[in-house]
């Protein structure tokens, strides 16, 4: 039986879709802190379990009859080691016999400037030291997130200007790195295993600026700026300083190469080659490309 935690999220919503479709429902579990959010998993059978990260109790009852736990990362920065922590404690106490974790893939953590990332590293040490047999997903950056990158629409009339440079990222979708964790979750393997999930090969912001220069049939400038500038871009859509620091950090990591690495684990375990850049945006940004034809 696989219990998938934070469940009513993206990641753990596309990871249980692609589970039931190989296994029954009596097979899958989900962890929900409110099960109002998970009404519709229940429809399907799926036996849902109530508690939360910090609630050792409520970690300890939903580990009973499990086989493998996928934790998927938590939200709350600062303490999410601890409620890591937690549910790796609760997985060894009722026997489980393998922990699966929603990492980062980047290529050096020692030289992150985002140092919220080291809560992943520090989370996969934990896992490790267990003594659990784990699966560990590196995860790449969400294509998904592209449009929240550039401004949204915004990035279309003023160009892109962020301040990652000529960086480049092994960009996959979200929910094709969900469906290659779930088929790497139902393969019966005692053996741990590391899995870099990112596309099959990198992009640039300036890649980025010349597919949606093709798609929107309007030039499409991406300009690499200071680190000052685009903060001050960021004060004034309102956004709080914490996020804008957290942003710059995202940026600057790209810039220096972190986020600039390819494997072939999510061709593999999909079975065929993720979404390339260009099919993604047109996707994305269907709704303004079809406003831009009329």
């Amino acid at each position: 039986m696989i219990l998938v935690t934070g469940a009513s999220g993206q990641i753990a919503t596309t990871v249980i879709t692609t589970l039931l479709r190989q296994l029954p429902s009596s097979q899958i579990a989900a962890l929900v802190r409110n099960p109002a959010k998970a009404s519709q998993l229940q429809a399907q059978g799926v036996d849902l379990r109530i508690g939360s990260y910090d609630d050792r109790d409520s970690l300890d009852r939903a580990m009973q009859a499990i086989d493998t736990v996928l934790l998927i990362s938590g939200t709350e920065e600062g303490k999410r080691v601890q409620q890591h922590q937690n549910v790796i404690d609760a997985a060894k106490k009722a026997g489980v016999k393998r922990i699966a974790y929603t990492s980062r893939n980047l290529r050096n953590p020692a030289t992150l400037a985002n140092t919220l990332m080291h809560e992943h590293f520090q989370t996969e040490e934990a896992i490790k030291s267990s003594g659990l047999s784990y699966t560990i997903f590196r995860n790449s950056l969400y294509m998904d997130a592209i449009p929240q990158f550039i401004g949204g629409a915004r990035g279309f009339e003023r160009g892109i200007m962020l301040p990652a440079g000529a960086g480049r990222v092994a960009f996959a979708l979200r929910s094709e790195q969900g469906e290659a964790m779930a088929n790497a979750l139902v393969q019966i393997s005692n053996e741990s295993q590391i899995y870099a999930l990112t596309g099959a090969e990198t992009w640039s912001f300036a890649d980025v600026a010349e597919y949606l220069s093709e798609l929107m049939g309007q030039a499409i400038a991406y300009t690499p700026i200071e680190g000052s500038a685009f903060a001050a871009n960021l004060k004034q859509r309102g956004l709080d300083d914490q996020v804008i620091q957290r942003i710059i950090g995202f940026m600057t990591d790209i810039k220096f190469g972190q986020e600039d690495q390819v494997s072939a684990s999510l061709e593999t375990l999909l079975g065929r080659k993720p979404t390339g850049l260009k099919a993604c945006l047109s996707s994305i940004f269907a709704e303004a490309l079809q406003a831009s034809a009329h």
